[in-house]
């Protein structure tokens, strides 16, 4: 029996992605085994499909972070026809990915959906939205509350951005979105709950170590100097998670934000992360994510329309999230 995914292969002339067919002992040697019914188009995918190094660490390789699907069969603590969803662990990048109809993962990668999530709903919110409610929550352990005036959302027509500011927005805080696209994509920035759209040139070009306190609280995905100007315009006692690098991984700041204001800035892993959290931040999904909103986030392609998408994700043109249904 044979199933299909879209397979990386590399060589002289460079890294190439074809849909071919597959058979289960190409799988790598796990121990659950999974109907894969969606997945979705990350940053990461994208990279990993148009071949830029620093993701992919060996080929052959089925690409896609995401994994949301139903358990073959009773094992290891699940029932056949338990719906799934991975998120991490490294799949897509040293593991065999979502981007196939079948895929076998290590039983505790897994973390069961919770009621009222749909596959692909689940798909839709995928490793950004999860991301993004692991930012929320720390901001809470942090004290962030919403008397505490606004949290700026940088990237914020992405997935994790479009995620951040519809919780943020539903919990009763003040969201300013910032993005490259305010024009384009300000009336989308506010169905979503967003107070302010700026525009990221605001924040996005080399500024002073110290600025004007603005912000009570940050969601970055974007890094570099982006996150840099974030730091200088926080409040005393502001907190900021930074949970990816869109811009970029380098950061050129001073230590003036953190001993004159006491500014906190909170590293958000999502790729290694306890189960406990993992289902803490599902749980919360379920009930603080809008999912009438995830209409508006998201749009749908099948394996082949793939290759597009990874291409405009790269260029900064897609907005919100991309899921790739296997029926398709």
């Amino acid at each position: 029996m044979t199933f299909r995914g879209m397979l990386l292969t590399q060589d002289d002339d460079g890294v190439h992605a074809a849909i071919t067919d597959l058979t289960e002992d190409q799988l790598p040697d796990h121990d659950v085994l999974i109907n894969v019914s969606h997945s979705t188009v990350n940053y990461k995918d994208g990279m990993a499909v148009m071949g830029r190094p620093g993701v992919v660490r060996g080929y052959p390789m089925v690409p896609g972070v995401d994994v949301v699907g139903s358990v073959a069969e009773d094992v290891a603590g699940f029932s056949a026809g338990d719906l799934v969803t991975v998120n991490g662990f490294d799949v897509g990048e040293a593991h065999w990915g979502g981007f196939a109809e079948k895929a076998r993962m290590k039983s505790e990668w897994l973390t069961l959906l919770p009621t009222g999530i749909s596959p692909a709903q689940a798909a839709a919110i995928g490793t950004a939205g999860y991301t993004a409610m692991l930012s929320v929550i720390a901001l809470e352990q942090q004290g962030i509350t919403p008397d505490r005036g606004p949290i700026v959302v940088t990237g914020a027509a992405g997935g994790v951005g479009s995620v951040a500011i519809a919780v943020l927005a539903k919990l009763g805080h003040h969201v300013i979105a910032s993005t490259g696209r305010a024009d384009a994509e300000g009336d989308y920035l506010r169905r979503l709950g967003a107070s302010e759209v700026v525009d990221r040139a605001e924040l996005s070009e080399p500024g002073k170590p110290f600025a004007k306190p603005v912000y009570a609280a940050a969601i970055d995905p974007v890094g570099s100097s982006t996150l840099a100007n974030v730091l200088a315009r926080m409040q005393p006692d502001g907190v900021v998670t930074a949970c990816g690098l869109a811009q970029g991984s380098d950061l050129s700041t001073t230590v003036l934000p953190f001993i004159l204001r006491g500014v906190r800035l909170i590293g958000i892993n999502c790729v290694h992360r306890p189960q406990a959290d993992r289902d803490e931040a599902w749980a919360r999904l379920a009930t603080d994510l809008d999912s009438s909103l995830l209409d508006q986030i998201t749009s749908t392609v099948g394996l082949a329309g793939v290759p597009q998408v990874a291409a405009d994700i790269l260029d900064g043109q897609v907005r919100g999230r991309v899921v790739v249904d296997l029926n398709l």
